[in-house]
């Protein structure tokens, strides 16, 4: 094919592209410069920039509106919740790609049959459950489902990492006198650390804007992360007529999400091309 008739191919996929941008981007960037614009500027000119910008919107809704209880709350659940789910989900992963025995087929599959479950269904049953074990409204409940929930879809992205990988120096490692363990910690999850890290994005990015789950395990409002901080605070900002406060919260809720994503980004292609080429 010429590079024309490519061009002429590729050219409605971009167009697409380029739709969907305008479409994510323009709300983000229109709520982040309204949390910097009074009450009054949002809806007489929503489209200029503000003639001062107010940086005590963001104090306000940090301090007033519980904004920064609610990020602390979140940063405690998602980190822990996170450092479960990996460490859970490269074990498993890491015997299920590098190991033969009975049943492997078996437990694999059932995890990948996991990721189709819809979540929604098991809302009552997951409440009596953390009920019945006294975790309600804690954040060690929130942080054992977090990791449960988002352990179907690790396993099964980490095996294929691992099936990538070269066993030889697994072999090599274990002729040298390391037993399994010492070999998974030192060898072969060094070698993860791209597929690591790109689970671990997603991940983040899920638990992060979780809100069916606190709504449902949580109902104490000390204990509330942000997705339940950002609803409680589109209420009561919306009575109260305070909507730059209600921007700017929702602008310090999206920066950690956003900023992770930058940073990370080409590690996330790294992570996905690696365990696909190998």
């Amino acid at each position: 094919m010429t590079r024309f008739g490519r061009a002429v191919l590729g050219a409605p996929a971009q167009v697409i592209l380029l739709c969907w941008a305008v479409i994510v981007c323009v709300p983000m960037l229109w709520s982040f410069v309204s949390s910097f614009k009074s009450d009054p500027e949002i809806f007489e000119s929503p489209w200029s920039l503000p003639a001062v910008w107010r940086w005590d919107n963001f104090a306000r809704a940090w301090n007033q509106s519980n904004i920064g209880a609610y990020f602390l709350n979140t940063i405690i659940v998602v980190t822990f919740g996170l450092i479960l789910t990996l460490a859970l989900s490269s074990v498993v992963a890491y015997v299920l790609a590098q190991f033969r025995f009975f049943g492997r087929t078996f437990l694999y599959y059932l995890f990948v049959g996991g990721m189709a479950f819809p979540g929604f269904l098991a809302l009552v049953p997951l409440f009596f459950v953390v009920k019945n074990m006294g975790l309600l409204n804690t954040f060690t409940g929130l942080i054992l489902v977090y990791a449960t929930q988002s352990l179907s879809f690790s396993v099964f992205f980490l095996t294929a990492f691992f099936r990538s990988l070269p066993m030889e120096l697994a072999e090599a490692a274990l002729l040298d006198g390391c037993g399994h363990w010492r070999v998974f910690w030192t060898v072969m999850l060094p070698l993860a650390r791209p597929g690591l890290i790109s689970i671990g994005i997603f991940d983040f990015l899920g638990m992060w804007n979780q809100y069916v789950l606190p709504i449902v395990l949580v109902t104490d409002p000390n204990k509330f992360v942000i997705g339940q901080g950002l609803a409680n605070l589109a209420v009561n900002q919306g009575y109260a007529s305070d909507f730059s406060g209600l921007f700017a919260g929702l602008t310090i809720a999206t920066v950690p999400v956003l900023l992770v994503y930058l940073i990370f980004q080409r590690k996330i292609t790294a992570g996905m091309t690696v365990g696909a080429l190998r």
